[in-house]
């Protein structure tokens, strides 16, 4: 098995990320070996590596996939919980000269299943014995090991590194085949733009391996960054992941402003590492916050197709934006004629530079349509990608972000395509037809609202059914039964004539009551609904992990009571979870904490 030397002391390079960095990052992390062997690589809630041990790990795993058959330019899929094996996997996957395709355990085993059958995949790292992948597939457990080549494997600049899938709009999602060049030209420009500090900093792995904003943050281990991978339960309890960042002195957390609201009141008197704000547009008011209370935090922007980022802004002044490209990346405000709009004028954004992905893979025509040429290139054969957000240039020169052109929206950091959750919703037993929109009863609180024609229908037997298919971010919270869907003149669904969902009450009303009356009423205002049962289920109702948050912060200012998030996800129903809030109450009060003050002293 091939692995890096340790150097000797005497010749031992600096701990300090290289200046003079290879471009492509399997060669930088072969530097940051050789640099720095024993400095922690990965903290994990089952354990810790050095560089060392993940340089020995890695080349393991990669020599059982190229003794497995894996050959350069195959796709391997990753089904692997938040420990440990996942950096590992994704990190062996390249040295094997393969791209990596995340497969989230926490999706519905059909989604799983389908989106192994699109990528096919010649091998997937699982640790579940039968993983939900096509027959024939190869399965490989984390630790799996074999014999490296004895050539360490050099990517070429187009090699795919990674395949991830997004949300369509066609009722499927479709994966954005992304190469190496492009990941390294992200990590080298992040750098140059001073979003990355110059020697090695401890990164938090917040985002879902399926999410793309994963790359820009467990790629860094290669730069010689030490990543700590944050585990599910700490992840969905703001106290207890506040904790773990002080642990270990966590300098860099990525999150979606949404996830960020849920952390304020945790953060308030402790050191707040550098933000890295995106997935979502920040809020003005919560940017003014961050601006006003001196948090060091970055705006970034980017779409999947582009890798990851492609325009930051330090949120900084009065008003939100999102800043200017970063080095190497071109944005153009084009009209329907792809001809530039004045200055102030509202354009389509199009982006160029080298983070472009190849493309949907098994999909030229889509490919085509989103990745066009770009007439504004020096150099022959340039493309750029019509990213659907419109935007405009400030009197300053900043862009702003304005809204789609279609029907995309971004919920708590996913990229959701409604057209395909109402394609899910048509496909049910018994619709006769199917719309999806936006819903938002508090402001800054976005929800999907479905609703259906046929007789006969169930809303919570509609929202099961959809359980059993998609990922928890494209299961509306609400569905309504309609008679017939608001058509437009020209016959088509008038989306903006859709009855809102109930009103919830306002977020403050039934201060008095006692217990039982106070839970349910933190549960309809949350959900957004008029009525909730003792025997009603969290998830069943629409609730997932932000709402979940939620439920805990107001039961907190209401009733002064410590309950734990575990404690409501757990929970069988209304009533079960009702008990554990009286028992909490008669525990004692919970302590109150400060406010969200400014801090000057946040690392840089």
């Amino acid at each position: 098995m091939t692995t890096f030397a340790e150097p000797s002391a005497a010749t031992a390079p600096s701990a300090a990320v290289p200046s003079a960095a290879p471009a492509d990052l399997l060669s930088r992390f072969r530097a940051a070996v050789l640099a720095a062997p024993s400095r922690t690589a990965v903290h994990a809630a089952d354990g810790s590596l050095d560089f060392a041990a993940l340089d020995r790990r890695t080349a393991a795993l990669a020599g059982a996939l190229r003794a497995a058959g894996v050959r350069r330019g195959d796709r391997v899929g990753v089904h692997l919980a938040r420990t440990l094996d996942l950096p590992v996997a994704l990190l062996a996957v390249w040295r094997a000269g393969a791209a990596y395709v995340p497969l989230d355990p926490a999706y519905p085993a059909g989604r799983t299943a389908s989106t192994a059958a699109d990528a096919r995949l010649t091998a997937v790292v699982s640790a579940d014995a039968a993983p939900p992948v096509p027959a024939g597939v190869t399965v490989l457990r984390p630790d799996a090991t074999g014999d490296a080549p004895a050539d360490a494997f050099v990517p070429h600049p187009l090699d795919s590194a990674y395949v991830i899938f997004t949300s369509g709009s066609t009722g499927r999602p479709k994966g954005v085949e992304v190469a190496h060049g492009s990941v390294a030209a992200l990590v080298a420009a992040l750098e140059e733009s001073g979003a990355y500090r110059t020697g090695p900093g401890v990164v938090a792995w917040n985002a879902s391996v399926s999410f793309d904003a994963s790359v820009q943050q467990w790629a860094r281990i290669c730069r010689g960054d030490t990543l700590v991978v944050i585990d599910d339960e700490r992840r969905a309890d703001p106290a207890a992941l506040v904790r773990l960042l002080a642990e270990h002195a966590v300098t860099d957390l990525d999150l979606t402003p949404s996830h960020w609201q849920l952390l304020r009141e945790p953060f308030a008197g402790a050191r707040v590492p550098r933000l890295f704000m995106g997935g979502e547009p920040v809020p003005a008011r919560t940017w003014r916050e961050l601006a006003d209370t001196g948090v060091d935090a970055i705006n970034l922007y980017g779409p999947t197709e582009c890798t990851v980022d492609a325009i930051t802004a330090p949120v900084a002044g009065p008003v939100p934006h999102l800043g200017e490209p970063l080095p190497g990346v071109r944005a153009h405000l084009l009209d329907a004629r792809l001809a530039p709009v004045a200055a102030g004028t509202v354009g389509e954004l199009y982006l160029s530079g080298p983070g472009l992905a190849h493309g949907y893979p098994g999909h030229p025509g889509l490919t085509a349509g989103r990745f066009v040429a770009d007439p504004f290139a020096a150099e022959p054969g340039a493309r750029m990608y019509r990213t659907g957000d419109q935007a405009r240039r400030s009197a300053d020169g900043l862009l702003e972000y304005v809204g789609r052109v279609d029907r995309q929206v971004k919920l708590r950091g996913f990229r959701v395509e409604l057209g395909e959750v109402e394609h899910a919703l048509a496909a049910l037993p018994g619709v006769g037809a199917a719309a999806v929109t936006v819903h938002e009863p508090a402001p800054g609180d976005h929800r999907l609202a479905g609703y259906v024609t046929g007789a006969g229908l169930r809303p919570a037997d509609l929202l099961a059914e959809l359980r059993r298919t998609l990922p928890a971010h494209l299961v509306p919270a609400t569905v309504t039964v309609l008679d017939a869907l608001p058509l437009t003149p020209n016959g088509k669904t008038d989306h903006r004539a859709l009855p809102a969902p109930a009103a919830a009450p306002a977020e403050e009303a039934a201060a008095g009551g006692g217990v039982a009356e106070q839970v349910a009423e933190v549960w309809r205002t949350v959900l957004g609904l008029t009525e909730v049962e003792p025997t009603d289920d969290f998830l069943s109702l629409g609730g997932h992990s932000l709402a979940a948050l939620r439920v805990v912060h107001l039961l907190r200012r209401r009733l002064s009571v410590e309950i734990q998030l575990r404690q409501l996800l757990d929970a069988a129903d209304l009533a079960d979870f009702t008990e554990a809030v009286r028992r909490a109450a008669a525990a004692g009060p919970a302590t109150a904490r400060p406010a969200l003050t400014a801090r000057r002293d946040v690392v840089r």
